[in-house]
């Protein structure tokens, strides 16, 4: 089916644009004459617009890493199943009919429970099933979807699958054709709140989503899909929603409210991009956002031409949280104004699941906790990240182990198979273990949390010294002779720590008493002094090949090779085909912090 022709998308002949519409054709006579009676008296009415974001497939209060109820240090729980128990109080609260519920995106990918669904039993397959995110959605009834970044980590084909199994629309305004330059995907959707004894309030919905998309999941979008600003399209696209005769202006992004990129200049738009909406463009009530992972109870921003207050919200993801925006409106002169916007968060530890949506998925789930828990090796010795930000970890050296062994399978024959290969890894979990003892799919799924897949890319020595040199930025200065607290000495600048990079094969020091951009010391390849000269292979996942992160040179290096399979996956392959997981056969003490020559620990 092609990508402008969906059965939420539909014709414009107007604006020659894709639309989403559900009752935003123009009020009948019955209705004009309704309101002229009506604009004798001021009528006011509530409703309420609920919002989750980054659900990341979770549906129930589960950890499949741990196969165990969800628990952390702040007593959340997490997941759909509670949500639903949310929106029904709500619901309750308000009466159905006054409420609408949105999300804004990532929701096909994140756990074991998703990837099983895309890939171990997909829902792609002739007759197969559908998404259990679908399923659930669909029973608590949401409204309608904006489009997250991640929806495009297992391809098109998945993404579009699962759209077809919606009961609401997806939404990305401006996620547009690559070659006609129209609307992908439904731009916005209009819902009518029917009130007695007045004309319905019309609430439109914009959908915006991430323009990082067109570098984290360029193999899958490149010369398909364009991603343009948000700021731009919600300038375009909210106008026509208010000469449609929206009353109220709800925009869902997945974008957060830092007004940062991680991408660099790759893209010349904003990746976070929430609050420039709200200041730049008129006409938005309020704005319920994603992306970020973040907990923004209420944000008040004022839009610079309206001087207008517009309220941006953003619930916890994994369904922790649900946001409610409370608008009041009032009509009066034949027209609904909005008078007031409040936004507030419900807590998902407060209720219980409901088991309309624990039932529904009862069987996925048990297929998952199965799947999850075969065990495909056996380790020697435990291994744990706990300390891999800050100390070379042999868990992370097994990672960067796998990826370079199946880079040089790949090369081997070509032109390129005499060249070094080297690796990139990160430490994406601060608690991911492997045990000693039985080894199953679960323990190495925690390890390596992120669907990301392979590259090669051909890199010369001083590239790859500047590309540690930047990795290195990740940690705060720390003077000589000062105590170090190793909870204050990563994250420098809020960088996350996937976007810090172990390299295999070299070895070096970083010297965290040095400003950014000097720390790299002694740093050498089968000991002797790098050579800046020699070419390199740098097995990378495709996040980081693509830009992410905005490491130096890496985006922009040739690509030799590059695969499908997720990395996660060749570990699995790695550890099951050695049977036995010994630190002897992949660990190696490579780099180490210090100050001014003396090692940190």
């Amino acid at each position: 089916m092609p990508l402008n022709r969906r059965k939420f998308l539909k014709k414009s002949a107007a604006t020659g644009a894709g639309v989403a519409i559900a009752g935003a054709a123009a009020a009948p006579a019955a209705e004009a004459a309704e309101a002229k009676g009506a604009a004798r008296h001021v009528k006011r009415h509530s409703l309420t617009v609920m919002g989750t974001t980054d659900l990341h497939g979770h549906v129930f209060n589960w950890d499949y890493f741990k196969d165990a109820e969800y628990s952390d240090k702040a007593g959340n729980a997490m997941g759909l199943a509670r949500i639903s128990t949310l929106v029904e109080q709500v619901r309750e609260e308000k009466g159905r009919c006054n409420t609408l519920l949105l999300d804004a995106g990532d929701t096909i990918q994140g756990t074991p429970l998703t990837y099983y669904y895309a890939k171990v039993d997909p829902i792609t397959a002739k007759g197969g099933p559908v998404h259990p995110m679908a399923q659930a959605m669909n029973a608590i009834g949401y409204d309608a979807a904006a489009l997250g970044n991640h929806e495009f980590n297992y391809g098109i084909e998945t993404l579009r699958k699962f759209e077809d199994q919606l009961d609401f629309p997806l939404l990305g305004a401006n996620a547009v054709d690559a070659k006609t330059l129209r609307p992908a995907f439904p731009p916005y959707y209009v819902k009518k709140v029917h009130v007695p004894g007045a004309p319905p309030v019309k609430v439109a919905v914009l959908g915006l989503t991430n323009p990082g998309i067109a570098i984290w999941d360029k193999a899958y979008v490149q010369g398909k899909l364009k991603f343009e600003g948000l700021e731009e399209q919600a300038a375009k696209w909210v106008p026509r929603l208010k000469a449609l005769g929206a009353d109220v202006v709800v925009v869902s992004a997945h974008s957060g409210t830092s007004g940062t990129s991680s991408y660099g200049d790759q893209v010349p738009y904003v990746e976070n991009a929430a609050v420039n909406v709200a200041r730049q463009v008129p006409g938005i009530d309020a704005i319920l956002v994603g992306h970020a992972h973040l907990e923004i109870p209420e944000l008040k921003v004022t839009n610079d031409r309206t001087g207008k207050t517009v309220v941006l919200s953003e619930p916890l993801c994994y369904a922790e949280r649900l946001t409610l925006f409370d608008i009041e409106l009032v009509f009066s002169k034949g027209r609904w104004t909005v008078e007031s916007v409040s936004a507030s968060l419900r807590d998902s530890k407060t209720v219980a699941d409901d088991p309309k949506i624990t039932k529904l998925l009862e069987d996925e789930h048990a297929k998952v906790v199965a799947y999850v828990n075969q065990v495909v090796g056996r380790a020697t010795d435990t291994l744990t990240t706990v300390d891999a930000r800050y100390k070379d970890a042999p868990i992370i050296d097994l990672i960067t182990k796998v990826q370079e062994d199946v880079v040089k399978a790949a090369l081997a024959g070509t032109e390129y198979a005499a060249l070094p290969v080297v690796a990139q890894a990160s430490p994406f979990s601060r608690t991911s273990q492997i045990p000693a003892g039985d080894v199953t799919i679960r323990d190495l799924s925690s390890l390596y949390v992120y669907d990301n897949t392979l590259v090669a890319k051909l890199m010369t020595g001083a590239q790859l010294r500047a590309y540690l040199e930047y990795s290195a930025e990740y940690y705060v200065q720390t003077a000589a002779g000062t105590a170090v607290d190793v909870e204050k000495l990563t994250n420098a600048g809020g960088r996350p720590d996937y976007n810090y990079d172990y390299v295999s094969g070299f070895a070096y020091d970083i010297d965290v008493a040095q400003a950014a951009g000097s720390r790299i010391k002694n740093l050498t390849y089968n000991g002797a002094a790098l050579d800046d000269t020699q070419q390199f292979v740098l097995a990378v996942n495709n996040y980081r090949a693509n830009g992410g992160g905005a490491f130096p040179y890496v985006a922009t290096a040739k690509e030799l090779w590059s695969e499908s399979t997720e990395i996660r996956t060749r570990i699995a392959e790695w550890v099951t085909a050695k049977g036995v997981l010994n630190p002897k056969d992949f660990a190696s003490v490579d780099w180490k912090l210090t100050r001014e020559g003396t090692p940190v620990f």
